[in-house]
């Protein structure tokens, strides 16, 4: 699962300027987290991708919102470290799995969820996970899915990160909030830096 299970919380940012995006990787990593995703919503997600790889090569940076082959392909070449996806195809199972990269696909229903366990991927982005069903949904998935872990994303904030990693299927889960867009407008460094302090003192029981 690695580079996944390093910290309870997997920073997620969507932005468009590289600069930007450097700063608040820098005020993220000062914190005390080191695996970040970039998601693929901006036009120029590949170039922050990039940027930010080249600023903190000891970090752990990847690609999320992956949708497509090509999408692996370019991810990879802008030096993504790792993948993530909301979905999953069989084409974007092949292209993920050849990537060599560590790959998280994504389910949000229980036949999603048996075909990645099909495909053979144990470890899921459950997203979006307020609006999928929330904790009693991965409750309900922990009954009937052992051995298939998740790492919800989308409508979660900092209050509701404790519920979800006190699930015993959910050993990480994905912040929008540590650097939303308003902070990063705002040049808000410090309170990135404090909310990535605050995270990395998360527990888990997974």
């Amino acid at each position: 699962m690695q580079p996944f299970d390093r910290h309870p919380v997997i920073p997620i940012l969507i932005v468009e300027n590289p600069e930007e995006a450097v700063r608040a990787v820098g005020a993220i990593v000062e914190g005390g987290l080191d695996v970040i995703e970039i998601t693929l919503r901006k036009a120029n997600a590949l170039a922050v991708l990039e940027a930010c790889v080249k600023a903190f090569p000891h970090a752990v940076i990847g690609a999320g919102m992956v949708q497509r082959p090509s999408e692996v392909t370019a991810a990879k070449s802008a030096g993504a470290r790792f993948l993530t996806s909301p979905g999953l195809t069989a084409g974007l199972a092949a292209a993920g799995i050849a990537s060599g990269l560590p790959f998280m696909p994504g389910a949000a229903t229980a036949s999603e969820v048996m075909v990645a366990r099909d495909m053979s991927f144990p470890f899921l982005k459950f997203f979006p996970a307020f609006e999928a069903g929330g904790v009693p949904l991965l409750r309900s998935f922990a009954a009937a899915f052992a051995g298939i872990e998740f790492c919800p994303a989308g409508g979660i904030d900092e209050e509701m990160a404790a519920e979800y990693l006190a699930q015993p299927n959910v050993p990480v889960v994905g912040a929008t909030w540590i650097a939303k867009a308003e902070a990063i407008d705002q040049g808000d460094w410090r309170g990135i830096t404090d909310r990535a302090r605050r995270a990395v003192a998360f527990k888990r029981v997974a």
